[in-house]
């Protein structure tokens, strides 16, 4: 049997080591390997695991339900204003200005493109309240 055995610094691992290419056309012959290290106090020394996946197994079986469909079709929509928002030279210098003045406060974004998001969405959720 394999043994995975982890440098003394790590103390968690967990997550795929190597991802599955949905788009490649050998997607069906791919494995996912994932993993799992944990230290805790237990008899069993054997704390890892390694694990392997088929496509199969990560496939979705259930039906997207109405808040998932919602919640992607926000982040498209909001993800498309971002983009548009960030190329608008008319209004660039403005979101700019409203941006540093926030950046420092509480509540502010540190950055330029998460500040967008966060106007962009504000946005979003306005005009789609119900």
């Amino acid at each position: 049997m394999a043994q995975v055995e982890w440098a003394d610094a790590i103390k968690t691992v967990s997550g795929a080591l190597t991802k599955i290419n949905k788009k490649s056309q050998h997607a069906g012959d791919q494995k996912m390997i994932l993993a799992t290290h944990r230290v805790a106090p237990t008899t069993n020394p054997n704390c890892s695991r390694l694990y392997m996946r088929g496509l199969s197994s990560v496939t979705r079986t259930t039906p997207l339900s109405q808040d998932e469909q919602k919640a992607r079709t926000r982040f498209s929509t909001v993800q498309a204003a971002v983009s548009t928002r960030a190329k608008n030279l008319s209004t660039l210098t403005q979101d700019y200005a409203a941006f540093e003045e926030q950046k420092n406060l509480a509540e502010g974004k540190k950055t330029f493109k998460a500040y967008l998001w966060k106007v962009c969405g504000e946005e979003y959720d306005a005009q789609h309240q119900g």
